[in-house]
């Protein structure tokens, strides 16, 4: 796997190789170990540790740092040293000649243990422990997590202040559900072929004979809107596993394919057609649930292996999602995923495929926080850190009612805001499930309608972090807000000036907050902009509102 993009390096980016280099000898990983865990190449992991080059984004400085055991002190070390290696010379001279970091010395061997609390539990500004008093009652009824808990009794929220990382486009994507080719008429920034015409069982009714006739068009409608796609594999023909138990399509069986051959033939066909146009590929859509995966964990790594290393050969600039795995707030699920990290399941992709969801329709989206502290401690628990899609949601998702219109809007938006929340997890993109449809909780847009309030709220959240960077984010007392407030702060950048911007939501109910002496501007989903001076009392809803800190209405 190559680089995420290098800068040539300097007597800084030495310092920094030096600092990594001193963390892989401690941690007695080897180069080829290190990049399995990072999904980095061999030979860019050998750079960056021998200070040959820099990546562009410190975020995989932070990777290889917590593959190594990095401390909190070991990480804002490295974060000084990389931005002194990304600094443009000539602002460096400008500035003088910068003093090598006081914090730079040599590690003891006792400073680091191979596993150990990932950094980003280290960095962050605290903790919280939340009172009863704040805890969330169910409305919902009995929702429970692996460990028997009410999935929405109490919500976790830890404050974490990191260096800040742009929000990218692509976080905001949406799943087709959809064979007409059509792409959303409001902004989204990727999608997602799933329940649109493109299972395996459908593009491959019989062995040898392929029929792309809905793939070319949706692929021709990704590019022509300028969306990258991500295609997902499942829902085996029944030709290809005779005996392969019925799935939730009656076109496919749940079964992987009784020769493996025609797995790999399937792949290499899609790839080679759609090189340098499909961005990514999901090599199975539900792999820990037995409506859509009935066969061994085994074979699942091995069908996972020979897909990457198809895709691999076939367009090296391919993004390799693993399997979607869902059902994480049942000990079933998490065991499953348990055993596919255990077999090296994650040596072959780049990222790992989750299904973020709520319980129920009602519940709300920061329950899903409780989702990936979950699969946050398991994967520290092996050992991995992996990049991070949320790729789709429950098969419940069908059989759920559809929420008020407010509600649905309110949802949506905090649906991804969520996400960003989860940053501490690595967690890159969402999908929101889907666009389409109408027999669904959110509806944002029906096959030849117009977007609902949901998706005009999700493209006002876009719009509002354009050019934004997050920096943190917290709840309730960590951030001394009130227990049922949610914030997330950025930078944004427009027009050669930089300002902070604070998204601030609550889970239930509303909360009063006061105006900080900076802060100027409350900007609503619906677009309205309201004036306040320092000291005014601001009514924070389930309705997200963004607080600026100059007086400039957004574009």
């Amino acid at each position: 796997m190559a680089g995420d993009g290098d800068q040539n390096g300097d007597r800084h980016a030495q310092e920094l190789g030096d600092r990594l280099e001193q963390l892989k000898t401690v941690s007695g990983l080897s180069y080829d170990r290190i990049g399995r865990k990072v999904h980095l190449s061999k030979s860019a992991v050998h750079r960056y540790c021998r200070g040959t080059s820099v990546p562009r984004e410190f975020g995989t400085v932070e990777r290889i740092a917590l593959a190594c055991g990095a401390s909190r002190h070991d990480m804002a070390v490295l974060h000084g040293l990389w931005v002194r290696a990304t600094t443009p010379q000539a602002d460096a001279e400008e500035s003088g000649p910068s003093p090598a970091p006081a914090a730079v010395r040599p590690l003891p061997v006792r400073h680091i243990r191979a596993r150990r609390r990932p950094a980003w539990a280290l960095v962050a500004a605290v903790i919280v422990v939340f009172p009863a008093a704040v805890l969330v009652e169910s409305t919902t009824g009995d929702s429970r997590f692996a460990d028997g808990s009410p999935a929405n009794q109490s919500i976790e929220g830890p404050a974490w202040n990191l260096p800040p990382v742009r929000v990218k486009s692509e976080l905001f994507g949406v799943t087709i559900n959809s064979a007409t080719g059509s792409m959303p008429a409001f902004r989204v920034g990727a999608v997602r072929f799933w329940d649109g015409g493109t299972r395996w069982s459908e593009t491959q009714r019989q062995r040898g004979e392929f029929d792309w006739t809905t793939l070319d068009r949706l692929v021709g409608g990704a590019e022509k809107a300028g969306l990258p796609p991500l295609f997902v594999f499942g829902s085996t023909p029944r030709w290809a596993s005779p005996s392969g138990q019925a799935g939730p399509y009656p076109d496919g069986t749940s079964a992987p394919p009784s020769d493996l051959a025609d797995w790999d033939l399937f792949v290499r066909a899609v790839v080679e057609r759609y090189r340098g146009r499909i961005e990514a590929y999901e090599l199975w859509v539900l792999a820990n649930d037995r409506r859509f995966y009935t066969g061994s964990i085994e074979t699942l790594v091995e069908m996972t292996r020979r897909a990457s290393q198809i895709i691999r050969a076939t367009d090296p600039s391919a993004t390799v999602v693993c399997p979607g795995m869902g059902r994480l707030q049942t000990e079933e699920g998490l065991s499953f995923l348990r055993r596919f990290i255990e077999l090296h399941g994650y040596d072959f992709c780049d990222v790992a495929g989750i299904k973020l969801f709520r319980p129920n329709a009602s519940d709300p989206p920061e329950v899903m926080l409780n989702l990936t502290s979950a699969i946050d401690r398991l994967m520290h628990d092996a050992g991995v850190h992996p990049r991070l899609w949320s790729t789709g949601t429950d098969y419940s998702i069908a059989t759920q009612a559809q929420l008020d219109e407010v509600t649905a809007g309110n949802y949506a938006v905090r649906f991804f805001l969520v996400g960003m929340f989860a940053r501490k997890v690595n967690l890159e993109r969402l999908y929101f499930y889907n666009w389409g449809g109408t027999k669904i909780p959110i509806v944002l847009q029906p096959v030849g309608g117009v977007p609902t309030r949901a998706a005009l709220a999700v493209e006002q959240l876009q719009r509002w972090l354009h050019s934004a960077s997050i920096r943190s984010c917290g709840k309730g007392i960590g951030v001394n807000l009130p227990g049922n407030v949610f914030e997330c702060v950025y930078s944004v950048t427009d027009a050669g000036r930089t300002y902070d911007a604070t998204i601030r939501w609550t889970d239930r109910g509303t909360a009063a907050v006061s105006a900080h002496p900076h802060m100027y501007e409350v900007w609503y989903l619906d677009g309205t902009v309201k004036t306040v001076q320092a000291g005014d009392t601001l009514t924070i809803t389930e309705e997200p509102v963004l607080i600026a800190s100059n007086p400039r209405s957004p574009r």
